[in-house]
């Protein structure tokens, strides 16, 4: 084998508030639960059937936990790429190993977007305050110039 790939491409619902914490180093660190959900019918009942995975996300850029804890609420729709990572630790209470299996979004090959629509009613990221700055608030008026003429 050449090489190997560990990306991860979620979109899903947040099913709590982020969590923020400070690390012993002073950095901030995001925790969030990303549910996602995939229906089908039943071939035997014809029912529509649906099941639903939880995904821990936990957030080390800090750029993206600024984001995160400004504007992304229970209930937002995101998109996140990340890696994923295995820990392992010791319960206290028992004595035995544990592991958590994560998505992992840290450095320049991870990335969350909010994916709520700005018009929508719904303040749950209050994307729709930041409008300005969001790319294609001008849409409109650049269709009018791809009436004019193809050159070629």
């Amino acid at each position: 084998m050449a090489g190997s790939l560990n990306k991860v491409q979620l979109i899903g619902r947040l099913g709590a508030d982020p969590e923020i914490k400070q690390m012993v180093n002073g950095k901030s660190v995001a925790r969030l639960s990303i549910a996602t959900s995939q229906t089908w019918k039943d071939k035997s009942s014809g029912e529509r059937k649906e099941k639903t995975e939880w995904h821990r996300v936990v957030i080390f850029n800090e750029g993206l936990v600024s984001v995160v804890q400004q504007y992304v609420k229970k209930g937002a729709n995101v998109y996140v790429e990340g890696q994923l990572s295995t820990r392992k630790w010791k319960d206290e209470a028992t004595g035995q190993d544990k592991y958590s299996t994560e998505v992992v979004l840290q450095g320049y090959n991870s990335s969350l977007t909010m994916l709520d629509s700005r018009n929508s009613g719904n303040n749950s990221n209050l994307v729709s305050e930041n409008k300005s700055s969001l790319p294609n608030d001008n849409l409109s008026q650049d269709n009018a110039d791809l009436d004019d003429e193809i050159p070629f």
